[in-house]
């Protein structure tokens, strides 16, 4: 993207004053009662980040309007309408839809509500929108470890369905053979490209993802956990992030855990999204393969292999960028099943929300 152009950095999840309106006169935008010279830039929507929301109050002209709009939209500020003109509809059926599927609730400061949750939702919505570039789709090269057959099928078909990308995967069977009736099921029939790497349970976790990533062909290489859950534009959306961001690795925050043994999903909120930042969460880091090589790739250590590689990626220089978590949920059994270990009682106390059962954002969209 153009230097100063607007983007989601800095997203505010939680809203500190009301609404106010994006209006035109004479064909320049005011947004918040402001004036603005277009094009918008990042320092015009700075000002705006603490608004619940921009409506959109049209104009008889059309000229520079969905500009601006979109401008916004890229922003990831939620910009919304009661209505939309015929000609919107025409110009932009996609985006026309958009702003009129949300409006700011009324807030009750006594509760824990969704409401800001519904909010980012929508704005995430919005930036993909304004931001998906044109084909052809980046080329990704998913890369992921397991020693869990029977979790395969699932996390393969996450892959499979994922958008806007062109998408391989390499898989590392950690101490599982391929012969083995449920990996033979999850393999057959997979539509995409395909590496199968077997390696004895004996071989360090880091070495067998070291193996299997070297043997990746795509421009970027995206790390996936074969537990977890992932929306069908996870990827698509770590490369617009990295795309606004010119990082050198994209992840998400970790927000949404399934508490599998409580059947419970929590989220935590202290972890800020849309930030530049050291860390991101491990099942999600998406890197250019050159920049992977360059850094020197994951090291053939037993367990922490995430934080160790971003350990070392930050004291090298390179810039991480932590993208939104609604589109990820981490499942979380008994600490000793997982090589990041942590007592469920934790997540508990860190929790801003809990919900009975597998509630994930909607970006997820879970059937």
């Amino acid at each position: 993207m153009a230097e100063g152009d607007p983007t989601p950095l800095g997203y505010a999840r939680t809203p500190s004053v009301g609404t106010a309106d994006l209006a035109f006169e004479d064909g320049r935008p005011v947004a918040a009662g402001e004036a603005v010279e277009p094009p918008l830039t990042s320092a015009d929507v700075v000002r705006l980040r603490p608004y619940d929301g921009l409506r959109v109050r049209w104009p008889a002209g059309r000229d520079g309007v969905l500009e601006t709009v979109l401008a916004l939209a890229a922003a990831g500020v939620p910009v919304y309408a009661d209505e939309v003109p015929a000609w919107v509809e025409e110009a932009d059926a996609e985006l026309a839809g958009l702003l009129t599927s949300w409006a700011p609730g009324p807030a009750d400061p006594s509760v824990r509500s969704v409401r800001d949750l519904r909010r980012e939702e929508h704005s995430v919505r919005l930036r993909r929108h304004a931001m998906r570039p044109p084909d052809p789709a980046p080329a990704v090269s998913v890369v992921m470890c397991s020693k869990r057959p029977h979790l395969l099928g699932s996390a393969l078909a996450q892959i499979a369905g994922q958008r806007h990308v062109r998408a391989e995967v390499v898989l590392g069977l950690h101490g599982v053979p391929a012969s083995r009736p449920e990996v033979a099921a999850a393999v057959e029939g997979f539509p995409l490209p395909l590496t199968v790497v077997e390696a004895d349970a004996e071989t360090p976790f880091g070495e067998v993802l070291r193996d299997v990533a070297g043997r990746a062909s795509g421009d970027d290489l995206a790390k996936w956990d074969d537990d977890d859950w992932y929306s069908p534009e996870h990827l698509a959306d770590l490369a617009l992030a990295r795309r606004h961001s010119e990082a050198d690795i994209v992840g998400t925050a970790a927000e949404f855990f399934y508490l599998e043994p409580l059947e419970l999903t929590v989220r935590r909120t202290d972890y800020t999204s849309e930030v530049f930042s050291d860390h991101v969460a491990g099942g999600t880091i998406l890197v250019s393969r050159e920049k992977y090589h360059e850094i020197g790739g994951f090291e053939g250590v037993t367990r922490g292999v995430d934080s160790t590689f971003l350990k070392s990626a930050h004291a090298a220089g390179a810039r991480i960028y932590r993208a939104h978590g609604l589109g990820y949920v981490l499942r979380r059994s008994l600490a000793e099943d997982h090589t990041w270990r942590l007592p469920l009682a934790h997540f508990l106390r860190v929790a801003t929300n809990q919900w009975r059962g597998f509630r994930p954002s909607r970006i997820l969209e879970a059937s």
